[in-house]
């Protein structure tokens, strides 16, 4: 597997910081080998990127940027406890979509999430996964990413 930081670098990104929890929980939670990554908002120093339901207020586009965003911020928890390079693989990824009565987009939505741990694991990237739709999030986000990963020591 490459350096999924050299990769990070080449896609112009870093890790940011880490989102602190906005309720009683923890970022992230090792068990055995894996990391439970807290579902991800899209959050940008301290700061929700959009509010609204994905097909009205926010395109499917946009919310696809914004679900890369919820990644970008799983990898900060990852770092934040483990580290990147201790990653074997991404094992499942969960996305959930605040849509509009009538979207039916998830999936391609939840893809900017999918796509950046591709593209910064490779095939290690590749994953089991769900893309649900809701009526609500969590500080009206449009889109928010829990993730698995499979880490060594």
């Amino acid at each position: 597997m490459s350096d999924p930081y050299e990769k990070l670098a080449e896609l112009g990104l870093k890790v940011p910081e880490v989102v602190p929890p906005v309720a009683a929980y923890v970022p992230a939670v090792r068990s055995g080998d894996h990391v439970y990554v807290s579902g991800q908002l899209p959050m940008a120093d301290g700061k929700l990127l959009a509010t609204g339901k994905v097909g009205a207020e926010i395109s499917a586009e946009q919310a696809k940027e914004l679900a890369a965003r919820c990644a970008l911020n799983g990898l900060a928890a990852l770092e934040w406890l483990v580290g990147l390079d201790k990653v074997v693989r991404i094992v499942k990824v969960v996305g959930f979509v605040a849509s509009a009565p009538g979207f039916s987009g998830q999936p391609g939505v939840i893809n900017g999430a999918s796509e950046l741990f591709g593209a910064v694991f490779g095939e290690s990237g590749k994953h089991a996964r769900s893309a649900v739709g809701v009526g609500e999030l969590p500080l009206n986000a449009p889109v928010e990413v829990e993730l698995i990963a499979e880490v060594r020591d």
